[in-house]
């Protein structure tokens, strides 16, 4: 069991990982606590909700199935089988009755007891599927397998793949220029720092998704074992696939091509060149271009006014899980370009002492 130990770090870093992200995705927006002068357990015996849905249902579930999946993967091999489903569901049934009881001092929250029930059997069938099917990140499993061939080994290695995961995760928030990842104006309630202007704004989005393609592409280059074009151009590819997911169901009216603007696809062009440049470079030299990069798409991204028209053409849906999820997508992409540059300096820090 020792042995398989290192090929169980994954599915332990994506458990910390989903588990922040669910607790910030609970507790959205985190502000406007109140005391609520009776007993914070007193949603255990409540009536069935009465604007409960069967969507909500099934989101609840789905929403703990990949938390329970990756926890019991990590604990696989380690214990019995009916332990580790045990185990695993009552943390996450524990990690929800938490975050239900703190929704109590939230205003825009309800805590419920049928979330957590739900919220416990999706843990409960995720926890069985990671027991049943998490053999794929062993050390003979075909995740595992890839990860040898094509992905740096050790810690850095794994925490790349989890960065450039987080970036698809980024690709869902459907307000952001394409790629934009960065803006800290949402986070910080400032105004854009620029008047609209249509021909600033083409050039400012086709800089931004051009520099933004540069960086995420020297930062996936610096997650590899060996060059691998493809797996990149796959990177790219579904990061467009979740953008056109974002516009398709998350905004009204329906826009899955609404990214593909004159700006964004003059930035695809130009990133792509730049891009296919910079790929045979030095690794040393990639590597700070990758930081210089991440710094100027931030600045941009922060610098760019908002595009009236687009804003006045859709607006975003008003379910109450969606806006929860959406809290988690724009705090994920405004802080992504920093992930990335710790990510980047802790690699240098390592090549610094071997």
């Amino acid at each position: 069991m020792q042995s398989q130990y290192p090929a169980r770090r994954l599915p332990l870093y994506l458990t910390a990982a989903y588990t922040l992200l669910t607790i910030y995705a609970c507790l959205y927006p985190l502000d406007g606590w109140r005391d609520i002068g009776d007993s914070p357990f007193a949603f255990l015996v409540a009536p069935w909700p009465r604007y409960s849905t069967g969507l909500d249902l099934v989101l609840n579930i789905i929403g703990y199935f990949p938390l329970g999946f990756v926890a019991a993967a990590s604990l696989r091999g380690t214990y019995r089988t009916g332990r580790v489903i045990f185990t695993v569901t009552l943390a996450c049934a524990l990690l929800s009755l938490c975050l239900e009881t703190a929704q109590n001092y939230l205003p825009t929250r309800v805590a419920s007891n049928l979330d957590l029930a739900t919220n416990t059997i999706g843990a409960l069938a995720g926890a069985w599927a990671g027991v049943r099917w998490g053999e794929i990140f062993e050390r003979h499993g075909i995740l595992e397998r890839w990860r040898q061939r094509r992905i740096l080994h050790g810690h850095i290695g794994e925490l790349g793949l989890i960065l450039i995961a987080l970036w698809w995760l980024t690709q869902l928030e459907p307000t952001n220029v394409l790629f934009g990842t960065g803006d800290l104006r949402p986070l910080f309630d400032l105004p854009a720092q620029m008047a609209f202007s249509a021909r600033r704004y083409i050039a400012l989005e086709a800089a931004i998704v051009a520099v933004q393609m540069l960086a995420l592409g020297l930062v996936a280059r610096r997650c590899m074992r060996e060059p691998a074009p493809w797996l990149l151009i796959f990177i790219i590819l579904a990061g467009l696939g979740i953008k056109m997911l974002a516009t398709s169901v998350f905004v009204t009216p329906p826009e899955p091509w609404q990214w593909a603007s004159p700006g964004a696809m003059r930035g695809l062009l130009a990133g792509s060149a730049i891009l296919a440049i910079a790929w045979r470079l030095p690794g040393w030299l990639q590597h700070s271009l990758a930081c210089l990069a991440l710094l100027c798409a931030t600045a941009l991204v922060n610098l760019a006014p908002q595009n009236p028209f687009e804003l006045a053409g859709m607006r975003l849906i008003g379910e109450g899980h969606f806006l929860n999820f959406h809290g988690v997508t724009r705090v994920v992409a405004s802080l992504w370009p920093f992930m990335a540059l710790m990510y980047l300096t802790a690699q240098g820090a390592l090549a610094a002492r071997r």
